[in-house]
């Protein structure tokens, strides 16, 4: 197990493998023209993260117990083709940055059926206090899940 100093930045492994979320589209994602609302691409990403997290062994209802959100500071999407009504996704949730109060995730939104990559983003999520919502440290435990599943120490 790595030991991180608060402040200390890590980074992903080159050869690590990503989480994979798979997820359908539906109906009520998509336009008159059965084709994927730009918006949703965001929704699927926040939903692979969650998965991410619970996949580490960590709820949402369980962090916000112990005063801890996870919220969007900043993210970026760029789209290359068209997800449609019932295509089966495969959204990816990297994170290839951890500082003291905030995560970095590239992620991508990909056709499952033929691995077209459809949308791919970054997006910077802040620890914050669930009643103040001031920044917090992210947990220790929670800081060594994510280098147990691929994280190396960068920057020192």
């Amino acid at each position: 197990m790595a030991f991180f100093r608060p402040g200390t930045s890590i980074r992903a492994r080159i050869n690590a493998e990503p989480f994979v979320h798979r997820c359908r589209v539906y109906y009520e994602d998509t336009d008159a023209g059965g084709i994927v609302y730009y918006v949703n691409y965001l929704k699927f990403m926040e939903r692979a993260r969650t998965e991410r997290l619970r996949d580490l062994g960590f709820d949402q209802s369980q962090l916000v117990g112990e005063d801890l959100l996870f919220v969007v500071h900043s993210c970026e999407a760029r789209y290359h083709a068209p997800a449609r009504l019932d295509d089966e996704l495969l959204v990816s949730a990297e994170v290839v940055e951890m500082k003291r109060a905030s995560l970095r995730f590239n992620q991508q939104v990909k056709r499952a059926a033929d691995g077209r990559l459809l949308c791919e983003g970054q997006v910077l999520v802040a620890c914050v206090r669930a009643e103040s919502l001031k920044p917090r440290v992210i947990p220790e435990a929670l800081r060594a899940a994510f280098a147990d599943s691929g994280l190396s120490p960068a920057g020192e």
